[in-house]
């Protein structure tokens, strides 16, 4: 058992250190149960609730919450669409978000793969310094998707 003041009293009978407690008109607190004696210490109850409800709010807020980002191209995408498309990449890898890039084929696209390929590898190139790639191009259907992480 601690004391109020936290000095070790060592091993006390659960009764007495209850006494011990309502004397020093505080509450008894069982810090570690899961100890062979169990450690206890005498408190306030509602400040020890209030601080542990304090560090828990701390450690929430301080914690981000990755968001995949959607990045929807097409194989004959123009050069200024491509450029757009690019700059907002870039922001979501700077807020620390990662990119879900699909290219979708319509119609006869499917014939000439070979242009999406080219296009993947043109992004993959260009932001290989700020991301890498978490799940490598696969073919869902009639799109591609590759998943891009900030490094």
């Amino acid at each position: 058992m601690i004391d109020q003041n936290g000095t070790n009293v060592g091993v006390v009978e659960t009764v007495a250190a209850v006494k011990m407690a309502m004397d020093a008109g505080m509450d008894l607190v069982e810090i570690s149960p899961n100890t062979t004696p169990p450690v206890c210490k005498i408190m306030d109850y509602g400040k020890f609730k209030y601080s542990a409800q304090k560090k828990a709010a701390e450690a929430r807020k301080k914690q981000k919450i990755v968001e995949i980002k959607e990045i929807k191209l097409r194989p004959m995408i123009d050069d200024h669409d491509y450029d757009v498309k690019m700059r907002a990449m870039l922001r979501f890898f700077e807020e620390g978000d990662k990119v879900k890039i699909t290219l979708r084929y319509r119609g006869r696209e499917m014939a000439h793969q070979e242009i999406g390929t080219k296009l993947l590898d043109k992004v993959k190139a260009a932001v290989a310094d700020v991301a890498k790639v978490e799940q490598d191009a696969r073919f869902e259907g009639r799109q591609v998707v590759m998943v891009l992480a900030p490094r």
